[in-house]
């Protein structure tokens, strides 16, 4: 069986192809995430500067978002939201995570897994309340449109895949549906 050297991420599966029905499945591809380069956005606000590994892509995953984060103290992944299309999941790597959903603020430690429904029951913020860098995967499904609702700050983002028409805006900045039309 071949395999790939050690700078490639993508490493087949031991004797799988073998397994699958003649061979057709694709073997899995797998990325070690025991030491990931993460990039941060120098553009985030104190408060929400986290660093990422997006790695599902590197995978060949299309329908699954995958990342890690590193979060120094004080800081979260993003803020308080929801999502109306998209499932997520959250493991602690490392140290103690704050996850905030509707029902309050817990504390999860290593190895610990929660999940995110889509809609307000799904609600949830990431946040380190540590003097520790905390790690944590999240995953969940990729669909376009995407809205994600926050309700601290009463916005809603539209997510298209296009970056041109994604949009976020203030609930009031709502307009009646035939508002410009002519007719």
């Amino acid at each position: 069986m071949e395999r790939h050297g050690s700078e490639s991420p993508f490493v087949l599966g031991e004797g799988l192809l073998d397994e699958c029905a003649g061979g057709r499945a694709s073997a899995p591809r797998r990325i070690d995430i025991s030491d990931p380069e993460f990039t941060y956005d120098e553009a985030d606000p104190e408060g929400f500067r986290a660093g990422m590994f997006r790695f599902g892509a590197q995978v060949g995953a299309r329908r699954t978002g995958t990342s890690v984060y590193e979060l120094p103290p004080g800081q979260s992944i993003c803020p308080y939201h929801y999502e109306h299309a998209e499932e997520e999941w959250l493991l602690v790597l490392t140290g103690t995570a704050s996850v905030r959903t509707p029902e309050g603020v817990e504390q999860l430690g290593p190895h610990a897994v929660a999940f995110f429904p889509v809609g307000p029951d799904g609600a949830h913020q990431v946040r380190n309340d540590t003097d520790a860098i905390v790690r944590v995967l999240m995953w969940g499904e990729v669909a376009y449109p995407a809205v994600s609702v926050y309700p601290d700050s009463d916005k809603i983002g539209i997510f298209t895949g296009d970056k041109r028409d994604d949009l976020l805006v203030e609930r009031s900045s709502g307009v009646d549906y035939y508002h410009g039309e002519g007719g």
